[in-house]
């Protein structure tokens, strides 16, 4: 399956999914054929391990479908996960050798990459990848600074409901649709994902869950099939504003 849909994404820049959201967002045609001569498609099943803290990195890229989580260890063996990355979000860091945290693949993962060093010197000599790789940074650290707010101050079912509405509003934007009225989308995350990014115990992901549920805020058809009938109740319930912050 992973080897179906890379075959369909090569050398089809166009088509691709994440083409509006990702690093290349905003080059011409040139700036694209430059890319293709130094970009290649990987692919991770669920599960395994994209590249280990520490580990030296021969390439940067962006996730076109799947999620992966960012992990960090303690000394003494804790986990936490730090981050997700979503469809269109870049992996690695221009000018840094080694990763700082754990990529794992939580779903079956697609990644299109790009050579390290080849990248770096296009960065130099193609503004528009500098400038959108920049502006997806500062996103990145603006999502940080507001996720410390939902993980610090908000309350377990705003916390569900803060992490479902990420997704959704991601969702959306993909599928260049308003996360607006109803949205329906697959919830890429187990409850044990969802419980250790949050910061809470299995028990209470799936009781908030089945309030949620209860309480005609989502609809579920099985664990992952959710459907948002009111995403501005939605954002209500996680305690934000209804225009999607920054998390879109």
């Amino acid at each position: 399956m992973l080897k179906e849909q890379i075959k369909s994404l090569a050398h089809d820049c166009d088509g691709c999914p994440i083409r509006h959201r990702a690093v290349c967002a905003r080059c011409e045609s040139d700036e694209l054929e430059r890319l293709e001569e130094i970009k290649y498609y990987r692919s991770f099943e669920a599960g395994q391990t994209v590249i280990w803290s520490g580990d030296k990195m021969d390439f940067v890229g962006s996730v076109v479908s799947g999620i992966a989580t960012l992990t960090q260890t303690m000394e003494d063996g804790r986990t936490q996960m730090v981050g997700l990355l979503l469809p269109s979000d870049f992996v690695g860091r221009p000018g840094r050798e080694g990763s700082a945290y754990d990529v794992v693949a939580t779903t079956d993962l697609v990644m299109c990459c790009f050579r390290k060093k080849p990248f770096e010197e296009m960065m130099v000599s193609t503004p528009h990848v500098a400038q959108r790789l920049l502006e997806m940074t500062l996103d990145e650290l603006d999502a940080a600074r507001e996720w410390m707010l939902v993980l610090g101050r908000k309350t377990a079912r705003e916390k569900i409901a803060s992490l479902l509405s990420i997704i959704g509003r991601r969702d959306a934007s993909l599928n260049l649709r308003e996360a607006t009225g109803a949205v329906v989308f697959d919830l890429p995350l187990t409850r044990e994902a969802m419980a250790d990014y949050l910061g809470l115990t299995l028990e209470t992901v799936s009781r908030q869950m089945s309030a949620l549920k209860r309480d005609g805020v989502i609809a579920l058809e099985g664990k992952r099939h959710v459907t948002i009938p009111d995403f501005t109740r939605l954002m209500d319930e996680a305690g934000d504003d209804a225009d999607g912050g920054i998390f879109a």
